[in-house]
């Protein structure tokens, strides 16, 4: 899980990434937003942390924006603030749970995985259209590669899901190895080529347009059109 923790109290930052970082997660921590907004440019995270009270923006204020983007990354959202009106603006303003400070970690661990789950049922549910270039249906495995029927294994789809859900953003080969595959210590990075491979094969091969790219050095990603959800 690929974590972005907003956090302008250094000691607490700190044990916050310390402790993730023991559960195998990779974290990234900003003390405030525009550091924040910097991180989320260069990578796709899974969950954001957002501290309520940090300076010159405020989690709050940062959410909202975020939201307003459509950015719809599951929000963690820190604070003191413990009273019911405090929880409802915080949810009102687009954050999925909310964890009062003081915290137990193991309660922190295991909301993160609650989101990082639920997200995977939301994506999994759904079908994504770019255009007529490409269409997949997560429901019933189904993909449409200009109008027509494209069939893959099950480790195709799994990559090619993946890469459609950042389109237009660089995927090491790192970063599909851990999401697709997981952390299974029998399997190389060549997987990800050969998979890469054959994904090209199929999907780009026939057609005049090329949608999966080798960024050199970087990693792959998908270049199709924005995306339209049905």
């Amino acid at each position: 899980m690929h974590i972005l923790l907003v956090e302008d109290d250094q000691k607490l930052g700190e044990l916050i990434q310390y402790k993730l970082k023991k559960q195998l997660y990779q974290v990234e921590w900003a003390l405030e937003a525009d550091t924040a907004m910097e991180f989320m440019a260069r990578s796709p995270f899974d969950v954001y942390i957002l501290d309520w009270m940090i300076p010159h923006k405020s989690g709050i204020e940062l959410c909202k924006e975020l939201r307003m983007k459509k950015d719809q990354t599951p929000i963690l959202m820190l604070t003191a603030r413990d009273t019911i009106t405090d929880r409802v603006q915080g949810l009102n303003a687009g954050a999925d749970d909310y964890l009062v400070k003081p915290f137990d970690f193991e309660e922190m661990i295991a909301r993160l995985n609650a989101l990082y789950r639920r997200k995977a049922m939301n994506w999994e549910g759904e079908t994504k259209s770019f255009g007529e270039t490409l269409v997949i249906n997560h429901t019933t495995y189904e993909v449409f590669r200009n109008g027509v029927p494209v069939s893959l294994s099950r480790r195709e789809f799994q990559v090619l899901a993946f890469l459609s859900n950042h389109p237009k953003q660089v995927m090491s080969r790192e970063q599909l190895l851990d999401r697709v595959w997981g952390l299974d210590a029998d399997i190389t990075l060549n997987a990800v080529d050969a998979t890469i491979k054959l994904l090209r094969k199929k999907l780009d091969d026939p057609f005049h347009d090329k949608i999966i790219q080798n960024v050199r050095g970087l990693g792959y990603r998908l270049d199709v059109k924005e995306e339209q959800r049905v």
